[in-house]
């Protein structure tokens, strides 16, 4: 199993969007960086778990969701009304993907980004350096467990 962090921005979609959805289930479209593309193409796999980030306002980690459908091609890529329409991707050679997310549980309190800074153990994690952009990027077991256990 892989653990991942994934940031929405909570006014386009939240947890509490992906709760309330039937089934809690989801596809997270609309990636367009290569190399956030190429984890979840490459390596993200039924049942990885996901700490579900909350950008922009209040930037923090606010819960948890599960992988529940590998990658397969990014729709909204094909469609010029859709906001992540890309002419460089077909439905014959698709250029992005996506995969289905599960909710899984909202934290009592979101571990903010400026708290998660200051704790021991997440010195390395990807989301804490400097100029890291990614909307998809891989965490540690260890960075995951101590993210969760402070939500908790």
């Amino acid at each position: 199993m892989k653990y991942w962090l994934m940031k929405t921005e909570p006014g386009c979609f939240s947890i509490d969007d992906l709760a309330a959805l039937p089934k809690q289930t989801t596809s997270w479209d609309g990636v367009r960086n290569f190399q956030a593309r190429n984890f979840m193409r490459d390596e993200m796999r039924v049942g990885d778990l996901v700490l579900f980030y909350h950008s922009v306002t209040a930037p923090g980690v606010v819960g948890i969701a599960r992988v529940e459908r590998e990658a397969y091609p990014d729709h909204t890529a094909f469609d010029p009304d859709d906001a992540h329409y890309d002419p460089r991707s077909t439905p014959d050679k698709p250029l992005w993907v996506m995969v289905d997310v599960r909710f899984v549980e909202k934290f009592c309190a979101p571990v903010s980004l400026r708290a998660m800074r200051g704790i021991k153990g997440l010195e390395g994690m990807e989301l804490l350096r400097r100029g890291s952009r990614l909307s998809v990027m891989p965490v540690t077991e260890a960075e995951f467990r101590i993210v969760r256990d402070l939500g908790r």
